[in-house]
């Protein structure tokens, strides 16, 4: 697992604001930047909970955090709670997720190609453009979730619910949707 840390904005005021149905969305606050050396103690103590099923260690518990533009390759965040949290372009290739909680989190234009994703919860989160090609994300929630523009080219959403979901413009070319729940979903431009 790589962790680098995220380049600060040195951009001016006007370049910074948030811009109306951009994938970044609202920036969030500096104050809930987590610093690189603290992520890496957190993500040990995590893979120290789960290898030893909650008895050494701490559940990983990032609510509402700014990770964005982090670099988590082939992280080990099965069961982190991840809800609200900013992950803006963050880079989670390979990533380990299964059964997270990223509800209402916001993971616009974030790379998770190839991640095991299974059982995580996405339930009203943004993942507009978002790269999920070649991503394991059987019985996955992504209940209202915004995937506008994602590539999910190539990967399995076996048993996902995609109720009520915004799938415009999405690339599913290959995805694997068997027993996928489509309900309501919003699949306009989609392929």
């Amino acid at each position: 697992m790589k962790i680098k840390p995220s380049a600060p904005d040195h951009h001016n005021e006007l370049e910074s604001r948030p811009v109306p149905d951009a994938i970044g969305g609202p920036e969030p606050s500096a104050l809930n930047q987590i610093p690189p050396d603290e992520l890496k103690k957190i993500l040990e103590a995590h893979r120290e909970w789960l290898d030893t099923k909650g008895k050494k260690g701490k559940r990983a518990r990032f609510e509402g955090a700014n990770l964005r533009e982090a670099h988590l390759e082939g992280a080990h965040l099965e069961r982190a709670n991840l809800e609200g949290a900013y992950l803006q372009r963050a880079f989670l290739k390979g990533a380990i997720l299964q059964r997270a909680n990223l509800q209402r989190a916001n993971l616009g234009g974030a790379i998770l190609q190839g991640a095991d994703l299974r059982g995580a919860v996405f339930r009203e989160a943004n993942l507009k453009g978002a790269n999920m090609r070649e991503a394991n994300l059987d019985r996955a929630n992504f209940h209202q979730a915004n995937l506008g523009g994602a590539i999910l080219r190539e990967a399995s959403l076996d048993g996902a619910s995609l109720r009520e979901a915004n799938l415009r413009d999405a690339n599913l070319e290959r995805a694997h949707l068997g027993r996928a729940n489509l309900r309501e979903a919003h699949l306009g431009a989609a392929n």
